[in-house]
């Protein structure tokens, strides 16, 4: 093997490898370097893509499109009565809004009805909703014990406190059966997370209750967005296609006020809002909650500048603090490596006169010593690349984090691993390359 390499690059694997252990030893610091490095780098993307979809879940990315418009009390300040109750809200407008509104990441449409749950001898009252698959994404699920329905089966996941309710408190139902109305559903999870919306309810795919109330429609939509603080582009593009769809005006409202109910003088027969909105507008009468409503874009806008602030210097202050670690560390193994090859210089100072008295120039016998210290350093920064792959990856998974290392990160290691070496090999490289032949042949 070492035949079909060049000679510096052989001459130094057959001077490394005379001393093993003292060059492992060497190649410590290196190889602890490029692991750390690399590990943080992992850990530092990882950490900011969990802030990332901490602060993407905090409350201001979801939509809701309901059917039917209950405005009301807001004649006083221009804003139309809506119609009330309506049953035109289709799977065909959730497919519309999908394919035409940008931004989306997860959409599901929704019904319920409150009926009989039974477990054995055990009967609750409870509110029972049909949703997609992608309802439990929209709003963050951690599906612990359990996992999400299957699209259009008989699987069910059910709220902690009917679950506590059923079947114990503090049971895993999971993998156990429950009757609703004639149907039996096999439990396959239960939900997580404070909100009281879900705790006391069973979520089952909402073709499965569509059949046992033999509807067609949709009562509700939700949608997530991409990006917190798109909530309110989204929800008035929800409103233009729906309108364009239920034949309601052009699609353009006349007035913000006018919005609130409908298009141009028309009543929509869906509302459109937004979890922010349900929020600042709770317990507020029509005029007031249409008012403070009017700035709502406005405010997205700001939290997603700070929350884009926020994440930024955040990122910033971790990318120094890796620069810096990076730094000490591979300075350490530099001096490591320095040292060794100014050791092996003067126990080889003897082997170096003979080289030079045989015809070696200076520039040869200094090109070994430094080919040899840039071998030591990216033999050292593969084994080091190779450890922080996998320490990044174990610590990733019992962090929970989605630690990855880019080849980009993976290449600017390896290069700095061997400018690291060109850098403290010169010195002793110099230093072999000056050695007097005649002195050098007298050492013993």
């Amino acid at each position: 093997m070492f035949a079909l390499m060049p000679v510096n690059i052989r001459l130094a694997l057959r001077s490394l490898s005379r001393n093993r252990l003292r060059t492992l030893l060497t190649m410590l610091g290196m190889i602890i370097g490029v692991a750390a490095v690399l590990t943080m780098v992992a850990l530092g993307t990882g950490a900011r893509a969990s802030v990332e979809g901490e602060v993407s879940s905090a409350g201001t990315k979801l939509v809701f499109v309901h059917s039917g418009n209950y405005v009301r009390g807001g004649q006083s300040v221009g804003i139309a009565e809506g119609g009330g109750a309506a049953d035109t809200l289709t799977l065909a407008d959730l497919n519309a809004i999908k394919n035409e509104v940008e931004g989306i990441k997860f959409i599901s449409p929704g019904i319920s009805t409150r009926t009989s749950v039974t477990v054995g001898a055990t009967k609750a009252f409870a509110k029972v909703e049909g949703v997609g698959t992608e309802f439990a994404s929209a709003y963050s699920w951690d599906l612990k014990p359990g996992k999400m329905f299957e699209e259009n089966s008989n699987q069910a996941v059910i709220g902690r406190a009917l679950a506590d309710q059923l079947f114990g408190k503090g049971s895993n139902p999971t993998g156990k059966t429950m009757q609703i109305r004639d149907q039996v559903f096999e439990i396959v999870g239960v939900t997580s997370g404070d909100s009281e919306d879900h705790k006391e309810v069973v979520f089952v795919p909402y073709q499965k209750l569509q059949a046992a109330l033999g509807m067609q429609n949709i009562k509700e939509i939700v949608i997530a967005a991409e990006k917190a603080g798109e909530a309110s582009r989204i929800g008035e593009d929800i409103k233009k296609v729906l309108r364009k769809r239920h034949g309601q005006g052009n699609g353009k409202a006349a007035s913000y006020l006018s919005a609130q109910a409908g298009a141009a003088g028309s009543v929509d027969d869906f509302t459109v809002e937004t979890q922010a909105a349900q929020a600042l507008t709770k317990g507020l009468y029509t005029p007031a909650a249409a008012f403070a409503l009017a700035n709502l874009p406005k405010l997205d806008e700001v939290n997603l500048e700070e929350m884009a602030d926020t994440l930024d210097h955040a990122s910033d202050t971790m990318t120094a603090l890796l620069a810096s670690i990076a730094g000490v560390s591979l300075i350490v193994g530099g001096i490591g490596i320095m040292n060794i090859m100014l050791v092996s210089v003067t126990e080889r100072t003897r082997e170096i006169g003979l080289r030079i008295a045989s015809g070696a120039r200076t520039g040869d016998v200094a090109m070994q010593f430094l080919i040899e210290a840039i071998t030591l350093s990216v033999i050292g920064g593969l084994i080091g690349l190779v450890l922080g792959l996998v320490s990044s990856w174990t610590i990733g998974w019992s962090l929970g984090w989605p630690a990855s290392v880019s080849f980009g990160a993976m290449a600017l290691a390896m290069g700095i691993a061997a400018i690291v070496g060109l850098v403290f090999g010169s010195y002793p490289a110099r230093r072999a390359s000056l050695l007097d032949p005649i002195d050098a042949l007298r050492t013993e």
